[in-house]
């Protein structure tokens, strides 16, 4: 079999396109969300097409599952051919995806389980903080305890597979809908908190799912249209084709799933979109060529819900589990007929598919299975849990499931105080004129907005619901509340304690266009609290980068008349805070998706009992049309083809970006304040490994690629001193400049190092930074490795991407 790097040529990347037509780079409309492609008449485009990679390799257990391996195997040669096509497809039943049992094999089945913050399919759950609220943390302690307790959850109501953490979108664009699933736009402090949260995840004895694998970063057409009245096959437009690069899909979108095969994540799924022309779940460089071989994966490929479009195609491809099991909408009309299950019997019988390639699908399956234990003791499937199930609910179910155990199992233990004390260090503090932060005991305090109060259409997180506070997003990464505390119910509470009078108005329209003095009972408050929201959900992008229902007509109108106006923002994500500069605009707050304590986490922040330590993990620009790499919203063509999206930016996200081009920003990446000061000093960098050659030494491929790649060969060091009266966290956070002789397009600097930091009042540490070999190197397009770069890099060290205090340099490899 030739390998993947021999089928590969050079620059060109994955499956071959289905349509020879191209198009250029589109342009932007004035709101900067819709990005039409216009027909191009050349005829091939920007980025190639690969070969296929064909066979799929078998898993091999590298990384310590060799023993599950051999109990995998053993268990996949007592099955029938039918029990086979049964355990690589999903079925109707109580939980969102499942695997039939096998009683006669003492196989209880597979529970498939949402999601990124929540089990959401039950009852007496927590709804932790969002993805993007932990990654605002900078924390890789907060991100694993925050993974592990989740999975105490997933497992206790007998779920064997998590269907989280998520690493696409990445964030390319700052509009896309679902990035608040995530962590960051950028690969490295993704990459670094999927592998935290895989590890607490897995350590907690359940199965976690990376997903959605890969270029998945827009949800407008991510799925193929189909005729009215036509058949599944009667496709009107095929779903958008993500168009990149080799170099950068190994630099930006495949880095942090690296990460997660690195810490032996159990599964992958598979995205809904095109990449380069063809589907991602039978995408065959991307599964058999990326993940399976060059990095090593030893899980299976399960594919988004109503993600697969072939039968033999993709299980060749790569895929290993399709999920849910049936065709129509997301796969979820069982009587529609499956492209696995019984096809799959057919398709070994008559010899189009090799029943090698099955069994290894199966032992894909059942290694982690056996791995984490989960054939020992795993608790039943909660009965409650076939109740709440919209997804398959029992009146589709094909055959009888048996419910046992406790129902409305309550997992939640003492989570609530674990999401109070993320949430309250996830927080961001952006502005603090005069330290008007912490609060210090006012006696009058006034609080606006809509995201203030009870959410008054009940605790399901909705897109029009105008009055209560937003804890999290809509779609399969949602949650559902079973308590909820209000800002206004926590700061009522807090307030109690000095005897302060509180007021509120929480209808936006009245506070946008009324003097807010006629308001005030009896004068002026000491402090007036603005409390605003932003909507996103999956299968919609964001329209604008501004807080919604008229949030800020309500700051504006606010902090006309109230002199110290403090905002406090519950968003998926990028706002652009027009106001910021506003006088009367004396501290803003950024606590994203923060989970049920909502407000006692924020309540926290704003009276001092925690620090701010939070950190922006994104960029905010000055306007939306600062940004790039807007989502594709039309196409002025009728091509079943032509939706296409080209990543034409290639490494130039985010902050790479606004550096690149010397754009101004409102908060750079990195950015947050404390209520105390820092600073850096003493940096040095260490060479761990003498006689350092450009391309690593070729080893077995092990899960994340060749081991080489994550060797420490230099190790930094930095004196970090806090010089205020306040004990507080800050973040250290190193950036690497690569040498001329890197490619051109090589970002100015890169994020490749972090550490959190508590220290007390006048203390001073030592933190350390170990830089491995793929955070020196780039991906050699030519040779198909990663490569040092010959000369000097500079290593800098500072509190944000543009607050960089200390500098130094290397040379790993000379000239």
């Amino acid at each position: 079999m030739a390998s993947a790097k021999s089928l590969l040529l050079s620059s060109l990347l994955l499956a071959p396109a289905v349509s020879a037509q191209a198009y250029d780079s589109g342009s932007r409309n004035e709101d900067a969300f819709s990005y039409v492609q216009p027909l191009n008449t050349t005829i091939l485009g920007q980025y190639g097409h690969s070969p296929a990679v064909f066979p799929s390799p078998n898993a091999n257990g590298a990384g310590g599952w060799e023993a599950a391996l051999a109990k995998a195997k053993a268990f996949v040669a007592q099955l029938t051919l039918e029990e086979k096509s049964d355990m690589v497809t999903g079925a109707p039943g109580p939980c969102v995806g499942n695997i039939y049992p096998i009683p006669r094999l003492n196989f209880s089945g597979l529970c498939l389980q949402d999601g990124p913050l929540s089990i959401r399919v039950a009852d007496y759950a927590s709804v932790f903080e969002a993805g993007v609220t932990v990654a605002s943390t900078w924390d890789k302690d907060i991100l694993y305890k925050r993974g592990y307790a989740m999975g105490q959850e997933f497992k206790a109501k007998g779920a064997q597979i998590a269907l989280t953490p998520v690493a696409g979108p990445l964030g390319r664009s700052a509009y896309s809908g679902r990035n608040w699933e995530g962590f960051s736009p950028d690969p490295y402090l993704t990459g670094v908190a999927m592998e935290e949260s895989i590890k607490g995840l897995q350590d907690a004895g359940v199965q976690a799912t990376a997903k959605h694998f890969i270029a998945n970063e827009q949800e407008t057409m991510r799925n193929p249209t189909f005729n009215e009245n036509g058949t599944l096959t009667d496709v009107t437009f095929e779903a958008l084709s993500a168009n990149m690069d080799d170099r950068t899909m190994h630099e930006l979108y495949l880095w942090p799933f690296a990460n997660a095969v690195k810490a032996n994540v159990a599964s992958m799924m598979c995205a809904y979109q095109r990449i380069n022309g063809s589907y991602a779940c039978q995408n065959s460089k991307a599964l058999n060529g990326l993940l399976k071989e060059e990095l090593g994966f030893q899980g299976y490929v399960m594919s988004d819900w109503g993600g697969t479009h072939s039968g033999v195609a993709s299980i060749e491809a790569g895929l290993d589990m399709n999920m849910p099991g049936g065709l129509g909408n997301y796969g979820m009309v069982p009587e529609a007929g499956s492209y696995f299950g019984g096809n799959v019997t057919i398709a070994v019988n008559n010899g189009t598919v090799d029943v090698a390639r099955l069994d290894d699908m199966i032992v894909r399956i059942m290694t982690p299975y056996y791995h984490l234990g989960q054939d020992v003791d795993f608790p039943t499937v909660d009965p409650s849990t076939a109740d709440l199930n919209t997804f398959s609910n029992r009146s589709t179910w094909l055959r009888e499931w048996t419910l046992t155990g406790e129902a409305s199992r309550d997992v939640r233990g003492d989570h609530g105080a674990l999401i109070r004390k993320h949430a309250s260090e996830a927080t961001i503090l952006l502005k603090n004129e005069k330290n008007v932060l912490p609060l210090k005991a006012p006696k009058s305090i006034a609080v606006f907005g809509n995201d203030a109060g009870e959410d008054t259409q009940g605790f399901l997180n909705q897109a029009n619901f105008e009055y209560g506070t937003l804890t999290a997003g809509g779609g399969s990464g949602t949650g559902r509340l079973t308590y909820l505390v209000t800002p206004l119910d926590a700061i009522k509470a807090r307030a109690a304690q000095d005897g302060a009078l509180v007021q509120q108005w929480l209808n936006n329209t009245l506070i946008a266009t009324t003097n807010v003095t006629s308001l005030w009972i009896p004068k002026l408050p000491e402090v007036c609290l603005v409390f605003l929201k932003t909507w996103a959900e999956e299968a919609a992008d964001r329209e604008h980068l501004s807080v919604d229902w008229n949030g800020d007509d309500v700051v504006e109108s606010v902090a006309k008349y109230c002199n110290n106006t403090v905002v406090v923002t519950h968003s998926s994500g990028i706002n652009t805070l027009p106001w910021a500069d506003h006088p009367n605009v004396t501290a803003i707050l950024a606590a994203h998706f923060p989970g049920q304590e909502s407000g006692n986490s924020i309540v926290d922040v704003l009276y001092g009992d925690v620090n701010p330590s939070g950190r922006l993990p994104y960029t905010i620009a000055l306007n939306g049309t600062d940004y790039n790499a807007p989502p594709t919203t039309a196409i002025n063509t009728t091509g079943v083809e032509d939706w296409q999206s080209w990543f034409d930016e290639k490494l130039e996200i985010d902050y790479r970006y606004f550096d690149a081009q010397n754009i101004s920003v409102r908060y750079e990446f990195g950015f947050g304040l404390s209520y105390s000061s820092f600073e850096l000093a003493d940096v040095a960098a260490e060479c761990l490994a003498e006689g350092l050659t450009t391309a690593a030494e070729a080893q077995p491929i092990m899960p994340g690629g060749n081991p080489a790649l994550w060797e420490s060969i230099y190790n930094v060091t930095i004196s970090v001193s806090n010089t205020g009266e306040v004990a507080g966290a800050t973040v250290p956070q190193l950036y690497v400049t690569f040498p001329d002789s890197a490619p051109e397009g090589t970002p100015p600097k890169q994020l490749r190092g972090f550490e959190k930091v508590f220290l007390e009042a006048g203390e001073t540490r030592t933190v350390g930074f170990e830089l491995m070999r793929r955070d020196l190197s780039y991906w050699d397009v030519v040779s198909q490795q990663w490569l040092i770069p010959t000369g000097e890099f500079t290593i800098s060290v500072g509190f944000s991407s543009r607050d960089l205090k200390a500098v130094t340099t290397i040379t790993p490899v000379s000239a």
